[in-house]
């Protein structure tokens, strides 16, 4: 029988109860690191930080070929020193396979960062645009994005498969970079298909240090300039110097 009040409840503390109003969990209560990677700016900042360790790595990782020019003792000296680095507090080629292990998981990170957040977005616009995109603000290496990054990525596979394990090498030798290196270019349709992909990796790396900015919240007309300006000097020098290496021994300067 009613009584004619209403019997009041008091207040559910949802730091005490641990649900949310719609039966959620809170984000103090669960696995912060994995609730903020669920979000859009969780993904995008781990896109920026994987982002930074991979163009890091790119950038030493052209500047240490450089030593090809210097020929096979410089070479294979820059190469026995990286499989000895760290020694004797490490291992031998301890330091090298940490440095393996961290790049593999930022390179993992980064694609499945950026297939989630293709996802997300398709599923906010399903039906896609009604007109036609602005494609004069929007660059051509922004628009070729996913599949530069499908390409480099396929890539980084045959290159690791040329000149570190030698699978897909004829003559390969190993502890020998420097004959593996001159060998492998002297083949023109491998050195042809080193420079296209070094092409496709300066748009991919010309538009990824572009919006790594951009994620991080520099976004702003005093910035915009310098960030282009960085992002297109970054791109340009890492392909020059990648591109350099199949150039010069099809032409006989590095034989």
């Amino acid at each position: 029988m009613s009584t004619g009040t209403t019997e009041r409840r008091p207040p559910t503390d949802e730091r005490t109860t641990g649900t949310t109003p719609r039966g959620r969990r809170p984000l103090l209560q669960g696995n912060w690191a994995a609730d903020f990677y669920r979000s859009a700016i969780g993904k995008k900042a781990v896109m920026a930080i994987s982002g930074v360790v991979l163009l890091g790595y790119v950038f030493l990782h052209m500047v240490g070929n450089l030593k090809l020019y210097f020929g096979p003792e410089g070479m294979d000296e820059y190469a026995e020193w990286l499989r000895a680095f760290g020694a004797p507090a490490v291992p031998e080629m301890g330091a090298l396979w940490g440095v393996r292990v961290l790049l593999i998981v930022a390179f993992a990170l980064h694609i499945h960062a950026a297939v989630a957040l293709t996802l997300m977005n398709r599923r906010a616009r399903p039906q896609g645009y009604r007109a036609s995109r602005d494609y004069v603000s929007v660059t051509y290496a922004a628009r070729t994005m996913r599949w530069s990054g499908v390409i480099v990525a396929l890539f980084v596979i045959y290159h690791l498969l040329h000149f570190t394990t030698g699978t897909v090498h004829p003559d390969f030798v190993e502890g020998s970079v420097y004959h593996n290196v001159v060998v492998g270019f002297q083949q023109w349709p491998v050195a042809l298909f080193y420079i296209a992909a070094n092409l496709l990796l300066g748009l991919h790396i010309y538009h990824g240090a572009w919006s790594m900015f951009q994620s991080v919240g520099w976004n702003s007309p005093r910035f915009n300039g310098w960030r282009r300006g960085f992002s297109r000097a970054f791109a340009g020098v890492i392909v020059l110097g990648n591109v350099s290496f199949p150039i010069a021994v099809m032409t006989g300067v590095v034989s």
